[in-house]
């Protein structure tokens, strides 16, 4: 069974080619506020990220996937972290960057393999996911994935001066 190819999409490694992409995602100030970033990333930081991306999973406890068209060209990323192989669980986080390339199906199908991957190689039982409360997309990406809000942490992030609540998602399997 193919865990990382779907009929829009497929899901990769990074490679050092993902530089000037992953340096424009990771310093786009509008994505801090769902990264828990406060500060820009240099070339030469994200150069050694993607040095090191190789590492198994189970020792950084961290996975960063590549979402690429079937046509090859990239889109997004989809993390998996916070991986809890004694507990067999683990976050997800995804970005379809370009607004031209979002309401296609790609962050849809990009999630139902990473799950599937998750689920089918890693033998998780649960994967979740955190969403600003004011993050439409993302809610209706996740229900429409069967993913169930379990958690409503109020006052959770402080933005701009000021506190928004933070949605948890979860699918068990």
């Amino acid at each position: 069974m193919l865990t990382l190819t779907g009929e829009l999409v497929y899901l990769r490694a990074l490679e050092p080619e993902d530089l000037d992409f992953l340096f424009e995602v990771e310093n786009k100030e509008d994505l801090w506020e769902v990264s828990a970033t406060s500060y820009p990333f240099s070339r030469y930081i994200l150069k050694q990220y993607l040095e090191n991306s190789h590492k198994d999973i189970y020792e950084v406890k961290q996975l960063r996937l590549v979402i690429c068209t079937i046509a090859g060209d990239t889109v997004g990323f989809i993390d998996i972290f916070d991986f809890d192989p004694k507990n067999r669980r683990a976050a997800l986080g995804i970005v379809i960057f370009h607004e031209k390339n979002r309401k296609k199906g790609y962050g849809t199908e990009a999630l139902e393999l990473i799950c599937k991957y998750c689920f089918t190689h890693l033998g998780l039982h649960q994967v979740y996911a955190h969403v600003g409360e004011d993050n439409t997309t993302s809610k209706i990406l996740f229900e429409k994935a069967g993913f169930e809000l379990i958690a409503n942490k109020k006052d959770w992030n402080l933005v701009n001066g000021e506190y928004k609540a933070e949605l948890t998602y979860q699918l068990i399997n």
